[in-house]
């Protein structure tokens, strides 16, 4: 007898909620908005009154959408254990009201990095952050050609492209998303085969490569290379069987292995080749001077969100020993230990380490699913954490996406419920079954 088909109703997020999130995640960006009202860099109350709006948006969104989000919880308590670690360090902190106001962003932004992972399923989030980065594309095409002092940098990295941001390097980031996003959807669609998007998928990693080429960043650069070889190389397992999977696992191997032996063997030489210096542009010397300010408190750290604070005054030894105005660790894992110490950081590569089992350990399912949006994702993210500070940030897109990752990795959807068998259509005259109602073991039962 064949099987009834398994009732998948299309529980995609409506356009409504669509233009919601998407909202969110343009302001979580820092485009246009914050250039044009604080063009010097600088937190102004204005700046936190723009954001009430989009916490009230963020609060709708999970009250409306609660019978989904709940399914996230074991999300949520990881997300708990951070917020709370980062709002006990208020008590010591060099800078209390910092910390406990910036905690606080952190908990409603990560909120929303768990409703986003639980309620945009399957390839519903890289699609969503496709169209977002796309808009966010175009945006910053008519801020380059239309107001170059806006779009095109003026005196520092004089004549390279920001778009809607403040340095080449955050258009860079965000454009690497969307780039990543538009392969993934490209991928799911194909695999689904499905091909209605697959032109406005083209033209979203088209703008979008064109804008990280016209950084010149060298950071974003690599990540691209390597969020989309993730996705090609995934889909092409997929695609190709078992015989291509052993091969490309074989290759992988080996390629990771020929690369750590050539970074060991000549470092300098790879940097070089680059455009680098072996001290990565100043970095390195400033992670010499962190790492001693960790040793200062390396159980504690400085608070959250507290060591480059404007009076700062570790920030500012920092900034005369390296004679340049530095205005974060250039690494998320040292800017982690100056603001929470060894406890932060154990803390948050456990729950990098979590999402990547469950990502790895789904990738036929969900990683098909989404056209291997969360590992290409993830392998990113890791990358990016050792050159910027995208870790543990009350207001920045990279970790915000991360949680969503790992909220997506964590929650399980319902198991699919079967149609019912077609019933037999009823006679006008029936007979009553006589088997069991009125016989015992195959005889009348005497009446009384």
């Amino acid at each position: 007898m064949r099987e009834p088909p398994v009732q998948t109703p299309d529980d995609s997020p409506p356009l409504w909620e669509q233009w919601a999130a998407g909202f969110v995640v343009f302001m979580l960006t820092g485009a246009l908005i914050a250039p044009v009202i604080a063009p010097t860099q600088v937190e102004t109350p204005i700046l936190r009154f723009i954001w009430l709006p989009v916490y009230a948006v963020i609060a709708g969104l999970i009250v409306f959408r609660f019978d989904k989000v709940i399914r996230a919880w074991p999300a949520w308590l990881m997300m708990f254990a951070l917020v709370a670690l980062c709002f006990v360090s208020k008590y010591w902190s060099i800078d209390p009201e910092v910390t406990e106001r910036r905690v606080i962003a952190m908990a409603i932004n990560s909120a929303f990095a768990i409703y986003l992972g639980a309620r945009f399923r399957d390839d519903a989030l890289p699609r969503v952050l496709m169209y977002t980065c796309l808009v966010m594309a175009v945006g910053s095409l008519i801020m380059v050609f239309g107001y170059p002092k806006v779009g095109v940098h003026q005196f520092d990295n004089a004549g390279l492209w920001r778009g809607l941001w403040y340095e080449k390097n955050q258009m860079g980031l965000v454009m690497v998303v969307g780039a990543v996003s538009a392969a993934a959807t490209l991928a799911a669609d194909h695999i689904a085969g499905r091909s209605h998007r697959i032109w406005i998928c083209l033209l979203t990693l088209g703008l979008t490569t064109l804008l990280v080429l016209a950084t010149q960043s060298k950071t974003s650069l690599l990540c691209w290379g390597l969020g989309l070889g993730m996705i090609g190389g995934w889909w092409a397992l997929k695609q190709g069987g078992p015989v291509i999977t052993v091969i490309g696992i074989w290759l992988a191997v080996i390629i990771a292995a020929g690369a750590t032996w050539l970074w060991n063997s000549d470092s300098a030489a790879i940097l070089e080749a680059l455009g680098k210096d072996p001290s990565l542009t100043g970095r390195t010397l400033i992670w010499e001077a962190l790492m001693r300010k960790v040793a200062e408190r390396p159980w504690t750290g400085y608070g959250f969100s507290a060591f480059w604070g404007v009076d700062s005054i570790p920030a500012r030894e920092i900034r005369i020993e390296t004679q340049w105005p530095v205005p974060s660790a250039h690494n998320g894992w040292i800017d982690l230990l100056v603001q929470l110490g060894w406890p932060g950081a154990v803390a948050v590569g456990a729950v990098m380490a979590i999402s990547a089992i469950f990502v790895v350990a789904r990738t036929n399912g969900l990683g098909a699913r989404e056209g291997y949006w969360s590992i290409a994702y993830l392998s990113v993210f890791t990358a990016l954490s050792l050159s910027e500070s995208v870790l543990l940030t009350h207001a920045n897109l990279p970790w915000i996406l991360m949680l969503a990752i790992m909220a997506r990795a964590v929650t399980f959807d319902p198991a699919p419920v079967r149609a019912p068998l077609a019933r037999p259509a009823s006679r006008a005259y029936q007979t009553r079954s006589r088997i069991a109602s009125d016989y015992v073991n195959g005889r009348r039962p005497l009446r009384f």
